[in-house]
């Protein structure tokens, strides 16, 4: 249960029907003190296989395991009581077919207390969706640019550019959403053919790399805020540069520490406290 059970919570249907409306403010969350702040600013918080690069220093998000989504799903979800929690379903947990995603997402439901998944593929994926929403299971699509697809695609460059990969993301778009997904996150697509994703299909999409056009956008956080200081992908725009003020805070500890000027007498325990001295008598 929530720590914040009762309260104001946007819920799946509340996500869909803002399709067309204020666009939906989506980030990525996996810890709770995060999860905390966040929670009460956006509309719904992802706990992305992206942690597997941010937090655990992959090349990708493949290495990523259904311990590690359930563990930082759970620790998402129980501090939230407003956004709508969404867990990204990892590579190798749901393509074998729907039975597979449906045991897999079941748990990850149960054991996190998320509101729904989120599964990377298009057409070939479709089938898998109904399945899962029949039984009860929301789910986010993802097209476009898939990173658990980077294999198979070459990179993570942006998709779309020539005529036939852009009707085949068009296609990918009408599929997830005519099997019941509640929206769909559309990554690394080219903003003409975003746009136009937006404006065919009956669901909210979520933009990265995309297009304003699109119903709502989503950032991995610690990109927003300045974490990671080697690299900025371009679709990112920085909101504060955490990065170097951490950096600066550690230093400042360290030549504390090494002058012993930290801990002082104030972060002991057992010291008696030093009295004010009065006025001179």
């Amino acid at each position: 249960m929530s720590v914040h059970a009762g309260t104001d919570r946007i819920t799946v249907p509340a996500i869909r029907a803002r399709k067309g409306g204020e666009p939906l403010v989506c980030l990525t969350a996996y810890s709770a003190p995060v999860a905390s702040l966040l929670d009460p600013i956006a509309d719904l918080l992802l706990v992305g296989d992206s942690v597997g690069m941010v937090l655990y220093g992959m090349d990708s998000t493949l290495g990523v395991t259904m311990d590690m989504m359930v563990a930082h799903g759970r620790a998402v979800a129980h501090r939230c009581g407003h956004a709508c929690v969404v867990v990204d379903m990892p590579f190798g947990s749901y393509e074998e077919g729907p039975e597979q995603a449906f045991r897999n997402a079941a748990r990850i439901m149960r054991e996190t207390g998320c509101a729904a998944v989120k599964m990377e593929g298009g057409i070939e994926l479709a089938g898998t969706i109904e399945f899962l929403v029949r039984r009860g299971i929301p789910v986010l699509g993802h097209i476009g640019l898939m990173p658990q697809s980077v294999n198979v695609s070459g990179g993570f460059s942006a998709r779309g550019r020539d005529k036939a990969e852009a009707r085949a993301i068009l296609a990918d778009a009408h599929a997830v959403a005519a099997a019941g997904a509640f929206a769909v996150v559309v990554e690394g697509t080219v903003e003409p053919l975003a746009r136009q994703i937006t404006e065919a299909i009956a669901i909210p999409t979520i933009g990265i790399g995309a297009s304003p056009a699109c119903d709502g956008q989503i950032l991995v956080t610690d990109d927003m805020v300045g974490l990671f200081s080697d690299f900025t992908p371009r679709f990112v725009k920085r909101y504060a540069e955490i990065g170097p003020t951490l950096a600066a805070a550690a230093e400042a500890y360290a030549r504390d520490v090494r002058s012993r000027s930290f801990p002082g007498p104030e972060h002991c325990f057992g010291v008696p406290k030093t009295k004010p001295k009065g006025p001179a008598q």
